[in-house]
């Protein structure tokens, strides 16, 4: 699996997806949105993925948005009425692509090193669980090019950080830097180097991956589920995931491995 924008290797239950367009600093084009959905949503039903690991190739995580593609693809056409339906539906796919990470069953962490720019933003905060290089930024930059960010960054930072830190960053463009970005909670851990954060974050998905994948999968649908809704609701949601799912195999191998000290063998999702 692969393309020219994104690369993705695999061992054994965690998949490691790359953004691979290191000499555009990864900016993100019509082929890396394609690509981003058609990755996710493929590794997203795989039913021997149990995490996944994202990150970027060369200096930064990625530049965001390609200018000069969006300059090209939503540039006004004669007709406004057609031009403004064709842009309604184009951002739609481009939503609908970083939404594919979001909606993967298995949880994803992000490895974020150098720049996390607009997009990137989106796209880091539709992940599980985010590590950062110590030179990691982040800037929600669409304010700067006059651009209301339209791809889940106002929909989900407010979630992750507080929101007036959210409104913030997105009203004034500012960067916010990797050990800001751990006071907020935005990142799970702060660490040397690129190297170290892909290390981590590998370290981060093998832990999940040894989980039960009915629990990850569940718990992850559960967390998504409940924000922006009431405890009422979201607890709700739980009780009918549980009544629909705890007859599964998960408890019985963590109970075969207690009594036999070796590790749980889980059968993969279907």
């Amino acid at each position: 699996m692969g393309s020219e924008r994104i690369v993705v290797g695999r061992d054994g239950a965690v998949a490691h997806v790359e953004l691979a367009r290191p000499d555009k600093l990864n900016a993100m084009d019509g082929d890396f949105f394609a690509a981003l959905g058609e990755t996710f949503r493929s590794l997203g039903s795989d039913a021997g993925v149990r995490a996944i690991l994202l990150s970027g190739q060369g200096r930064h995580f990625t530049a965001g948005l390609d200018l000069g593609w969006a300059a090209a693809q939503f540039a006004p056409a004669k007709d406004p009425g057609r031009w403004s339906e064709k842009q309604h539906r184009d951002i739609l796919a481009l939503q609908a692509a970083v939404n594919a990470v979001e909606e993967a069953r298995a949880p994803v962490v992000a490895a974020i090193h150098g720049g996390c720019i607009g997009g990137g933003v989106d796209l880091v905060c539709a992940c599980d669980l985010r590590v950062a290089s110590a030179d990691a930024w982040f800037q929600v930059a669409e304010i700067d090019v006059a651009i209301t960010a339209d791809l889940g960054t106002l929909q989900r930072l407010p979630h992750l950080i507080p929101g007036g830190i959210a409104r913030e960053l997105a009203l004034t463009g500012r960067k916010m830097p990797a050990e800001e970005a751990a006071r907020w909670g935005f990142v799970n851990s702060v660490e040397a180097d690129r190297d170290a954060a892909i290390a981590a974050g590998l370290e981060l998905a093998a832990t999940i991956a040894a989980k039960s994948p009915m629990a990850a999968a569940g718990t992850k649908a559960s967390l998504n589920h409940s924000r922006g809704r009431t405890i009422a609701d979201g607890m709700a949601h739980v009780a009918m995931w549980n009544a629909a799912t705890l007859a599964n195999g998960d408890m019985h191998a963590i109970s075969t491995a207690k009594a036999t000290g070796a590790p749980p063998a889980f059968a993969d999702l279907d």
